[in-house]
This record gives C-alpha cells, sequence and structure tokens, in this order.
C-alpha cells in the first residue's frame, strides 16, 4: 500500500473540512493540503494559481500516478458554500466532528468527504501494480461558476493528456454511490437597467426599474413557455422542465428616492439536446429592446452520458447497480465535454449537502473508498 496513514477516509476528511475554503476566499490552504495529501502518496502534481473574477488568488491541483495515459480520472473541487448559519452547538462548521455514525463539518458531503475517499483507495493500491495512470483533480469555484474547471480545461497539461487518451472520467459528487450519466446544465444572465436617484417628489429622477418592467414581463412569458412547451421538456429529469429562475433587485436603500439602478438575473438549467442559444438570443434581444445592459455570466453546457455506453454499463457492473440515472443539479462536468467517457459517482447525498448541519454517513465514506478502490484496480492494475 501506499500510505497505510491516509487508507481512512474518515480521518482524510476530517482533514480537508479543518480548512476553511468557502468560494469567496482563497483556497490555498486547503489546496496545500491536498498537494500534500498527493505528494504523501507519490502523484506527480501539477498546481495551477490563478485570480477569480474578484482578484482572490485561487488554485486547481491535479495529480497523476502511475504509467501512459489513459486510465481513469476522479474529478472534484475544494471550495465549500458560505455558513450564513450553523445549527450544530456543539462545534462550528470547520471542526469536524464524528458522532452518530456521521461526519459534521461544511464540506463534509459537498465534497471534501468524496477526495477523502479517493485519497484512501488510491492509498491501497501498490504504485508499481499500476499499468494505467490515475489522475485526482481538486478544482477551485465550483460553486460559484466552474470558474477553477475552466482554467484548467485552458491551461492544465494532464486534462489535454486525458482528452488526448480518452481517460475514464468520473466527478465525485455525491449521488449516495448512485451511477449518473447525464445532468442539467446552467446558464446564469444579469440584465442590468441604469436610471438616476433623486427625490421622488421632484422631476430630476430616472426610475431604473421602469425600463426593466418590459423585460422582465418577457422574462415571465419565457419562464412560462419552457415550464409548459413540450419542446422544453425531458422526462428523464425530474423535474422534467428547465428550472427558469427569474431574480430582480433595485438596492434601492428608501422609498422615497428612485432607484439608479434594477438588476434582473435569470439562472436556467436546460438539459441535452436543447437549444440553449435561442433561449440566450431572446433574452438578450429583449435586453436591446429596452436599452439594459445584458451579460452572460456563466454558460454550462448539460452532462449528456449514453447510458448504454460501455463505460456505464461496465461501471453499473461493479458498483452491483442495476442502471444508471439523471440528475437536476450541476458539477464540473459543465466545462469537460472534450471527456467522452464520464459520469457522475460519489459518496453521500445532495440532501446533506450545503445545510446548516451539513454531514456525510461513516457508512458512505467506507463504501465510497472501496467503491473508487474496485474501480481504480479494475482499470489501472494489471
Amino acid at each position: 500500500m501506499l500510505s497505510a496513514l491516509m487508507s481512512d477516509p474518515t480521518e482524510n476528511a476530517s482533514r480537508l473540512v479543518a480548512v476553511p475554503s468557502v468560494s469567496s476566499q482563497s483556497n490555498l490552504p486547503v489546496s496545500d493540503v491536498v498537494e500534500s495529501m498527493l505528494s504523501e502518496l507519490g502523484f506527480t502534481v501539477e498546481r495551477q494559481e490563478f485570480l477569480d473574477p474578484h482578484g482572490v488568488r485561487k488554485a486547481n491541483v491535479i495529480g497523476k500516478i502511475g504509467p501512459g495515459t489513459g486510465g481513469v480520472a476522479y474529478f472534484s473541487h475544494t471550495d465549500v458554500v458560505p455558513v450564513d448559519s450553523w445549527s450544530v452547538a456543539q462545534h462550528g462548521p470547520f471542526e469536524p466532528r464524528v458522532r452518530d455514525g456521521r461526519l459534521y463539518g461544511r464540506g463534509s458531503c459537498d465534497m471534501k468527504g468524496s477526495i477523502a475517499t479517493a485519497m484512501a483507495a488510491v492509498s491501497r493500491l501498490d504504485p508499481d501494480q499500476l499499468v494505467q495512470p490515475i489522475y485526482i483533480v481538486c478544482t477551485a469555484d465550483e460553486e460559484v461558476g466552474f470558474h477553477g474547471a475552466r482554467h484548467m480545461v485552458e491551461n492544465s497539461t494532464f486534462y489535454r493528456e486525458m482528452v488526448a487518451s480518452q481517460s475514464r472520467a468520473i466527478i465525485g459528487e455525491p449521488t449516495e454511490l448512485n451511477v449518473v450519466h447525464a445532468h442539467k446544465g446552467i446558464y446564469g444572465i444579469r440584465v442590468t437597467s441604469h436610471g438616476k436617484a433623486a427625490h421622488s417628489s421632484t422631476r430630476d429622477g430616472v426610475n431604473a426599474n421602469l425600463a426593466m418592467i418590459p423585460f422582465l414581463a418577457e422574462m415571465k412569458a419565457i419562464h412560462d413557455e419552457t415550464r409548459n412547451e413540450p419542446r422544453w421538456q425531458n422526462d428523464q429529469f425530474d423535474p422534467p422542465w428547465i428550472n427558469w429562475n427569474i431574480g430582480i433587485n433595485d438596492l434601492n436603500c428608501a422609498v422615497n428616492i428612485t432607484p439608479p439602478i434594477s438588476i434582473c438575473t435569470v439562472y436556467f438549467r436546460p438539459m441535452p439536446g436543447q437549444n440553449t442559444e435561442e433561449l440566450i438570443s431572446r433574452c438578450r434581444a429583449a435586453a436591446d429592446k429596452q436599452g439594459l445592459e445584458f451579460k452572460l455570466e456563466c454558460a454550462g453546457a448539460p452532462l449528456s452520458g449514453d447510458a448504454n455506453s460501455e463505460f456505464v454499463r461496465e461501471t453499473l457492473k461493479l458498483s452491483g447497480a442495476t442502471r444508471s440515472k439523471t440528475v437536476c443539479y450541476g458539477t464540473d462536468g459543465v466545462m469537460f465535454g472534450e471527456l467522452k467517457q464520464i459520469l457522475v459517482l460519489g459518496p453521500g447525498s445532495i440532501e446533506q449537502a450545503h445545510r446548516d448541519d451539513e454531514w456525510i454517513s461513516l457508512e458512505q465514506l467506507k463504501k465510497g473508498a472501496n467503491m473508487y478502490e474496485q474501480l481504480f484496480r479494475h482499470w489501472c492494475v494489471q
């Protein structure tokens, strides 16, 4: 074995959860821990540092162990969602605790527990018996727009190697170890109306909301259309529509001031085969008609694997499951369209992610490590 000290996924997860890595902050400290763990296991490590859209320094860590190309690539992210509230009185969100068969802490389920199981799985292998490589990828900023994954796709030597050899790709997000062959994409649009602040009793102000109202009416019409028309439906998903989510905010500080700015956000989740460009174009045209500022903030195509592919069938057989499924949340996989053998498979339940008492069961950690070990052995060990 590579490292008996890292064969326990609960210990690995606790080590990672203890390092805060909320997306708005730098993930360099947790990336240092990940890099140290990979190096301890004998991986060759590629580290990429970059500035996020807010100027905060972030890092991706990509490790490779084993000869040649191909093999299997495990994908994860190190950032976690904020802790606006935490309901566990006994400890804080970054003080991991085991209680009643669960590991509690922010990121324990989404998705540091998964990273921990992949590390544990590799630690149980004999590196001299590897005939194909294992890659472990830990990106930044999955929770806030896939910035780390995008940077990796554009700049990583190891990622180019995976694409050239079409490595098998497993995204380790929580699926309760069910095999997921497809998930929805995610697109984000921000439209801004500019006005002029003034006392509402005068003629000097320009209410930014007035130009926004017709645009909102068009967004409501698209919402209703995508909810009801068959071409925007896909019964393989639940819910079977694209989740056209409209947000509005004028940031106004007083009721007697004309709002100088009005903002509408639209985030929608299309399914494979749907014409997202049509929807984006309609939003842009509606904004242009009212003289509004339009920005496409994020664009991630659906993960569209083949449920009948050899890769999915083989993974099902190894996992003991009978069929794969779809999910409606997104993953870094929206950036990995060049990888054709790709699926989502990881420990923990999405229902435990992002909660104010986030946890993952120790049983899922144990089963996850065993599952990944079995898959790594099958594809990469002689």
